[in-house]
């Protein structure tokens, strides 16, 4: 055998021993998102109502235990994130974290005032979706996250599939059956997401700097990305588009 190719092969084999296995990883589901625009309404509705209570004289010598079980309830529902909201409003990893672009291999075009950008898929906004612009399914199409390197670092990954701002957008485009994951461009975990309208929560070892302790050196190292990659589709009743409403994160270094 060839010197060379002999060489090839010993290294070819020593890689493939020594490369990092990629995690498979199926979902935790969290809650039902079941959104409508007449939810939406009724939501806005009870809004106003709840500030029409709270400039009220009857919110003024306020006593809960006292009133009755309808307004009591009532009350807790003022108290409710807002409709369209990811998550509960109060600080969370978000006070600290996030990240400061996020971009995508390719977009739906918008229709009208409607638009299917990258960034809908990080708004935290479950009536925005990211859906990609090539012709098909989308398979191969990326949405890729940047992070600063002072970014807190993340232990969870939370991916609401499809387009769930009503459950006829849901059903009538495609959703991500297999979303391949990379970790500053190589592969790193394979996520086999369910074909649901829940949450659907993946948790990791840190992801990002651990050495915080010397701020100014963390600021200087390189920033970081993760990226998605779609590989497989739930296909849609009506539309070959495929879309994810978001991907958010949760983690540590923010308290």
């Amino acid at each position: 055998m060839n010197k060379d190719i002999l060489f090839s092969v010993i290294l070819s084999v020593g890689l493939s021993c020594w490369a990092q296995p990629v995690m498979h990883l199926n979902p935790e589901l969290g809650t039902l998102i079941d959104k409508s625009a007449n939810g939406a309404k009724e939501a806005a509705h009870r809004w106003d109502q709840c500030e029409a209570f709270w400039e009220s004289d009857m919110s003024m010598a306020l006593d809960f235990d006292a009133l009755s079980d309808s307004i009591k309830d009532f009350l807790i529902s003022c108290d409710e994130k807002p409709y369209w909201a990811a998550i509960e409003p109060g600080c969370s990893w978000y006070c600290g974290g996030g990240l400061d672009t996020n971009t995508a291999t390719s977009e739906l075009p918008p229709s009208g005032l409607i638009t299917y950008s990258a960034k809908n898929i990080h708004d935290l906004d479950l009536e925005t979706a990211w859906i990609e612009g090539v012709p098909g399914f989308g398979i191969g199409e990326k949405v890729t996250y940047h992070f600063p390197p002072q970014n807190p670092r993340i232990t969870e990954i939370i991916v609401v599939n499809g387009y769930v701002k009503s459950i006829e957008a849901w059903e009538s485009n495609s959703r991500v059956k297999t979303l391949k994951m990379f970790l500053n461009g190589q592969p790193y975990a394979v996520l086999h997401l369910a074909d649901s309208r829940r949450e659907q929560h993946f948790t990791f070892k840190p992801l990002g700097y651990g050495q915080r302790e010397d701020w100014k050196a963390l600021e200087a190292k390189p920033w970081w990305e993760i990226a998605f990659e779609i590989v497989e589709v739930y296909p849609g009743k009506k539309y070959e588009d495929t879309a994810i409403t978001e991907i958010y994160f949760d983690g540590i270094d923010v308290h």
